[in-house]
């Protein structure tokens, strides 16, 4: 059954008039992955495990360290961290001094607490996505049954506790791996009955076994695609563990796994850095997919934005050399499909005029410590845009990503 969501709106009498931001998150109970988890995989999915008063966690009995802390509490204050990720520490400034933490606040669990702060900061919707699940396709990876199953529990937890779409205000993004192809599928049209906008995907090869990924670009993929566009969900590339850790770091003889706040390789950081997202997004355009797929709306989120110039002259490069592998002008691909939420301090004002304005969206990565203390203050690099454009980059773009009317 085909599903025109564009000509709806979740939470009847709800009226956008404020910014929605795309980059939301919301921090997991320390259930989220074993509340409705099959117990036939209790000891292959996410296991808590207690040592002493320190709570951790396992993924397939290998300890799980993508979240040092994984009951969240204390916690890094919202946008501490914003300055160290900007790469603009004051001179003589120790960049570990501006580490904070802070006990963990309702907001970051509860739905009711997070409507009222969305209302605070003067917002009239977000999209909330992972923090912890973001790392646990690649922990999983090698046991697709294990990881299906896990991806289910973890989507019947986040319905318990946020809701798909929760009084048309938090659309709560749940996850999707497309390691099975038909286990996905039946994923999607269990979350088309619950009123889902978007799903989040990590930005990373399709774990194949034993090993191996394939191409999300690969035909046998369609009928995942196929049943998304079918049924008008948009698609959210959240920046995740996409495992090149273990492939391009490790080659260079950086760290094999990626553990965030310990340790950190520059070498690795460098290296790998955008890389997943360009070459997701280079896999869907060489593939095909929105050929195939003509309705499809995908966003990057929390990847940047600088990768995008590269790709666009890679692939143009390419369709010069291969023509009959592109049916029209990769950037014409781009710009129809393509949702881009850039980091605050990056040329906002050259993304646009490269993939449009009516796709950049405003995203803060709120209450993420390397995010935006505040959300809305995304709008003080927009100096550069009308205000037309700046209520397109703060609401309506990201209306239009989730297929609402506005």
């Amino acid at each position: 059954m085909q599903v025109d969501s564009r000509t709806r709106i979740s939470g009847a009498g709800v009226t956008y008039d404020r910014p929605v931001d795309c980059d939301n998150h919301y921090y997991e109970t320390i259930d989220a992955f074993t509340r409705h988890l099959d117990p036939a995989f209790t000891h292959r999915g996410i296991e808590v495990i207690s040592r002493g008063t320190h709570t951790e966690l396992l993924a397939g009995g290998t300890l799980f360290e993508f979240v040092p802390n994984p009951t969240f509490d204390p916690v890094v204050v919202p946008g501490c961290l914003d300055l160290i990720f900007r790469g603009q520490v004051p001179d003589g400034t120790d960049p570990r001094t501006l580490m904070e933490v802070e006990p963990l606040h309702p907001a970051y669990q509860d739905r009711d607490v997070r409507i009222d702060t969305i209302s605070r900061q003067k917002m009239s919707a977000a999209i909330l996505l992972p923090t912890l699940a973001c790392g646990v396709e690649e922990a999983l990876k090698d046991d697709i049954p294990a990881l299906m199953a896990s991806i289910t529990a973890f989507n019947r937890w986040l319905d318990d506790e946020w809701g798909y779409a929760y009084q048309g205000r938090i659309f709560a993004a749940p996850m999707l791996s497309f390691a099975d192809p038909d286990e996905a599928v039946r994923e999607i049209d269990r979350l088309v009955e619950r009123d889902v906008k978007v799903v989040y995907v990590r930005p990373a090869p399709v774990p194949a076994g034993h090993g191996t990924g394939r191409s999300l670009g690969d035909k046998v993929f369609d009928k995942v695609w196929a049943r998304l566009a079918e049924a008008d969900i948009a698609v959210a590339f959240h920046l995740s563990d996409s495992g090149y850790n273990g492939t391009v770091a490790r080659a260079w003889g950086g760290p094999d796994r990626f553990v965030p706040f310990r340790n950190p390789s520059v070498l690795a950081t460098i290296v790998v850095s955008d890389r997943a997202i360009h070459d997701t997004v280079a896999s869907l355009v060489v593939g095909g997919v929105f050929e195939r797929h003509p309705t499809l709306r995908v966003a990057s989120i929390e990847n940047g934005s600088d990768w995008l110039a590269l790709l666009l002259k890679r692939l143009r490069k390419q369709a010069n050399q291969t023509p009959w592998v592109f049916v029209e002008d990769p950037l014409d691909t781009l710009r129809r499909h393509v949702w881009v939420s850039p980091y605050y301090e990056e040329d906002i004002g050259a993304l646009a005029d490269l993939i449009g304005v009516e796709r950049v969206m405003f995203g803060s990565d709120w209450p993420h410590g390397e995010g935006l203390s505040e959300p809305t203050d995304f709008e003080n690099g927009l100096g550069e845009f009308d205000d037309q454009e700046v209520d397109q980059i703060m609401r309506t773009n990201v209306l239009d990503f989730l297929g609402i009317a506005v």
